[in-house]
């Protein structure tokens, strides 16, 4: 019988190529260690290896994503359910974007992303991509994924979504996919980037939020009537993959 006071499954933390268990485990995440400095000395001795920590893995994921072609990022909810419209709505896009000849790029983790790297791989030819990030929680890439790339800083892995996406197609989601969608709407509003076409799929879940951003945030003027034209609200996955293709 096993002693009641041996961890039958060691914790470990993944930190991009390296795995820590146990007493060699770091407390937090490479993001938090970054923002949460606790004073000069941390700065002189920490900040200038930290840059070139940054430096790699921009090089590690330009490196990795420089020859998957066009794609198209599919963000979404990690706590889909397999099985629900949604996770099969997500499906559906990603084998149809594969099928139009546009790599699916996703964070690679489970629910809709797993979804949509799922109809990727499952069309003839597809390219499934899953961008991961390093978090206190360990979620890992979802097994659909063909070419995977791990991230400790968010910053990175956003800006490897962007720049090898030639659009968003935006599922129902919590707060990661809130700051993905606001972050692409920024970028097309202030022209960093153009012709970068965003969808929102689900119209009972976003039409609230497109009401407010209509009734209160257009009509106070803190953005112009024409930047809510950035969006486009569908539940057919048809013209979702038509409009981000276009």
């Amino acid at each position: 019988m096993p002693n009641s006071t041996e961890d039958p499954e060691p914790r470990e933390q993944r930190l991009g190529p390296v795995v820590r268990r146990r007493n060699q485990m770091q407390p937090g995440t490479a993001d938090q260690r970054l923002l949460e400095s606790v004073g000069p000395s941390d700065f002189v001795h920490q900040d200038p290896w930290r840059v070139m920590r940054i430096q790699s893995e921009f090089v590690e994921g330009f490196g990795a994503l420089a020859e998957v072609g066009p794609g198209v990022s599919v963000f979404g909810s990690a706590r889909t359910r397999p099985g629900t419209p949604e996770y099969e709505s997500a499906r559906a896009i990603g084998r149809a974007l594969s099928e139009a000849g546009y790599a699916v790029i996703t964070g690679g983790g489970p629910g809709a992303m797993e979804a949509a790297n799922r109809g990727a791989s499952e069309a003839a030819g597809g390219v499934s991509v899953g961008l991961g990030i390093e978090l206190p929680f360990e979620q890992g890439l979802n097994k659909y994924v063909d070419l995977g790339v791990n991230f400790r800083y968010f910053f990175v892995r956003k800006t490897c979504f962007v720049k090898y996406s030639q659009g968003f197609v935006v599922l129902p989601g919590g707060m990661g996919t809130f700051d993905e969608l606001f972050e692409a709407v920024t970028l097309v509003q202030t022209q960093k980037v153009t012709r970068f076409p965003i969808v929102l799929f689900g119209t009972s879940y976003w039409e609230g939020l497109l009401a407010w951003l209509r009734d209160t945030v257009a009509a106070e003027g803190k953005v112009s009537p024409g930047d809510l034209d950035l969006l486009h609200l569908t539940d057919d996955v048809d013209e979702a993959v038509a409009h981000v293709t276009k």
